[in-house]
């Protein structure tokens, strides 16, 4: 994996606190998340499945190797911001499968964050018991 084969930059995939840093480079379809097998690095086979959507939406599996560094977040925030990266690195490089794509919901980052706690309450928004006397 030669730094000199990376296509365009480093594709930006977020979701909540995560941030994932995508990058597609020629090769036979495999997948390092922070220098890990996927596997090993989420731990479920289901958030691999997930990241690995946007290639088997297009039918592009085995075309590239894909290198993600993701921080913030838990596992399957950093999940879905990868996937969320992926699916605008191929978007990139194939436009045609913008549509389907946008179909499938990959190009929406998912905006939704914690709320941040307030001054006077125990949560965001949880009150502390109300005592009459």
């Amino acid at each position: 994996m030669a730094v000199e084969a990376v296509r365009k930059g480093p594709f930006t995939g977020r979701r909540k606190t995560a941030v994932a840093r995508v990058r597609l480079v020629p090769g036979d379809g495999k997948m390092v998340v922070n220098g890990k097998d996927p596997l090993a690095y989420f731990g479920q086979q289901l958030l691999v499945n997930a990241i690995s959507q946007p290639l088997v939406i297009t039918q592009t599996q085995g075309r590239w190797d894909v290198i993600a560094t993701v921080r913030g977040g838990g596992i399957s925030a950093q999940a879905y911001a990868v996937r969320h990266g992926l699916a605008r690195a191929i978007e990139t490089e194939i436009p045609e499968t913008r549509t389907v794509l946008k179909q499938a919901g990959l190009l929406t980052r998912d905006p939704r964050m914690k709320e941040r706690r307030k001054y006077g309450l125990k949560k965001a928004r949880k009150a502390p018991q109300y005592s009459k006397r």
